[in-house]
């Protein structure tokens, strides 16, 4: 007979793996421990990381495949290592659960000054409370049930993270054993809002003969794509997506335009959003680099712009308003229009890529940023998850098209260098089936390279592009100084360092082919060196640069 009680671990853990996390990431420290141990004993795989940055990275790049991640760290020292990867979490809502195992109950009322703690005890809780949905500090076995679906319920709901402290005599307190966790429902729209919403945009689009449809970021986070395909199916109107929304649809499908990025898109992606006499924006969030600089100048009184709980239409705002109902209203009025008549010139015929243009090698030419991102084109399989770290390699793959049933991630909006090592580790541990291939330049490689090692020791085989030219190109392009050199390591011997996986040097078009044939007979991590020059980037990425530096006022 099933025990009624259980241990608060024991809750936390069946919630965990209720809601969808099978792999918690984390490392270790004493404070931990006991909450370890009922991990190594329960169906949540432990997956233990180099430092605690990179384990929060690796739950968001997890959360990103599955729907949400977590990770486990000690007080102080632990956590605090990890609190700038939840930040970008929570800037680019992420839903990872953040668990610290935490001095017992005793010592926060005591307060004794124990290793890795500060005075205040409550400092770290303090500091995840600006960077969360949701914390608390668990206190007993009756009260913790409550307070760990009150936090979990935040993080699924709000799409960002939530924060446990977890002190080690609660680990092993008794509490009831949780039923069937209960996933929360985004409130109902106000009625009268959403109909005048919808109402007010149907007459727009209506009118419209030039209309174009610019799918966002929130409808990945909050799931809408099935409504977003039943929209532009219904209308067949044209669309496009910006960097944060990249690969929210196929971007094989017969609609899809290009990216928008406004003055640094492809000219007729540019001149057909620029020309629309309605442009209808769903879930978009208007960052910097998102924008192209903040240069998309979208005309208000042609803008529908929707986002998660409110929509602004020209110059009116309805508050109140989910952006789920409001698409769904749309899509179940509008009538369907003739595709021929939409100006869509489908971005599958404008890209360069497998079906478009054959790559043909030149063996002795050194390799360009270009000429390799064309081949990646061509390398790139379907239903491959796609991770492409902040500068060269993400201003370049964002202008790649993607494969049917690829997934695109990049930290668009948050941007911290280094990011892509450990996500790569926790989306490759998400998706064991699919072919996860990473671009990472030279230098933010160096930030968080450790965890190369942690997917090699799990067995896990992504295909990583380590594009070498010399230090901080993102950076020289905004200003170049010898801050942004560093010391040239031989990069393609690490798997070997590391124990395992093959690693490859790549300076030609002709190595390049080479290197490709064999990682495609592998059954192992593969690791490509790929040499460019130093100030070898896309146009996109040198606009971003002068940008920044007139904005830092380094121009």
């Amino acid at each position: 007979m099933t025990s009624r009680e259980i241990t608060v671990a024991e809750y936390l853990l069946i919630r965990l793996k209720q809601i969808g996390v099978d792999h918690l990431f984390g490392v270790p420290g004493d404070f931990v421990l006991g909450f370890f141990n009922r991990v190594l004993e329960s169906e949540v795989k432990y997956v233990g990381t180099c430092n605690e940055l990179n384990a929060a990275y690796a739950a968001d790049g997890y959360a990103r495949i599955r729907g949400i991640g977590a990770f486990a760290s000690t007080f102080g020292v632990g956590e605090l290592s990890a609190i700038n990867g939840v930040a970008g979490a929570f800037a680019e809502r992420v839903p990872v659960v953040v668990i610290t195992g935490s001095p017992a109950t005793i010592d926060f009322r005591t307060r004794p000054l124990l290793h890795h703690t500060l005075d205040d005890y409550r400092i770290p809780l303090r500091m995840y409370e600006k960077i969360t949905a949701a914390s608390t500090q668990l206190a007993s076995g009756e009260t913790a049930p409550a307070e760990i679906d009150r936090v979990l319920s935040a993080c699924l709901y709000y799409q960002q993270p939530v924060y446990i402290s977890l002190p080690s005599d609660v680990v092993s307190m008794k509490c009831r054993r949780p039923d069937a966790f209960a996933f929360p429902e985004h409130a109902a729209s106000d009625p009268d809002a959403l109909a005048e919403a919808i109402n007010e945009a149907l007459a727009m689009l209506d009118r419209a003969q030039r209309p174009v449809v610019i799918g966002g970021v929130e409808l990945i986070r909050f799931k809408l794509q099935k409504e977003f395909a039943g929209l532009i199916d219904q209308s067949g109107f044209p669309f496009a997506t910006m960097m944060l929304g990249k690969t929210v649809l196929s971007e094989q499908h017969p609609q899809f335009i290009g990216i928008f990025e406004g003055e640094r898109s492809r000219d007729y992606v540019q001149d057909r959003i620029g020309s629309a006499d309605c442009v209808l924006q769903l879930g978009n969030l208007m960052t910097d680099f998102n924008t192209g600089g903040f240069t998309t100048n979208l005309d208000d009184a042609k803008t529908i712009s929707a986002n998660l709980n409110f929509v602004k239409i020209r110059h009116h705002y309805y508050e109140n308003v989910y952006l789920g109902d409001f698409i769904s209203g749309l899509a179940g009025n509008l009538m369907r229009r003739d595709i021929a008549t939409l100006d869509i010139q489908c971005a599958s015929n404008a890209c360069v890529h497998r079906h478009t243009e054959q790559y043909q090698p030149d063996v002795r030419q050194a390799l360009t940023i270009k000429r390799f991102f064309d081949r990646m084109s061509h390398f790139v399989e379907d239903d491959s998850i796609v991770i492409a770290e902040t500068g060269v390699s993400l201003f370049s793959a964002a202008e790649m098209l993607m494969p049917q049933g690829t997934t695109f991630i990049g930290q668009t909006f948050y941007g911290s260098i280094g990011y892509t090592v450990g996500a790569t580790l926790g989306a490759a541990t998400a998706a064991q089936d699919r072919r996860v291939v990473l671009f990472v330049g030279d230098g933010a490689f160096q930030v968080t390279c450790q965890d190369l090692s942690t997917m090699i020791r799990y067995g896990l085989k992504p295909v990583i592009f380590l594009l070498n030219n010399d230090g901080y190109t993102i950076e020289r392009v905004i200003v170049d100084r010898p801050y942004n050199d560093i010391q040239p390591w031989c990069y393609h011997k690490l798997p070997e360092v590391f124990g395992g996986g093959l690693g490859l040097d790549v300076h030609t078009e002709g190595e390049l082919e080479d290197a490709l044939d064999k990682a495609g007979k592998a059954d192992c991590l593969v690791f490509v060196e790929v040499h460019t020059g130093r100030m070898d980037c896309p146009e996109a990425l040198r606009s971003a640069g002068k940008a920044m530096a007139k904005m830092n006022q380094l121009a």
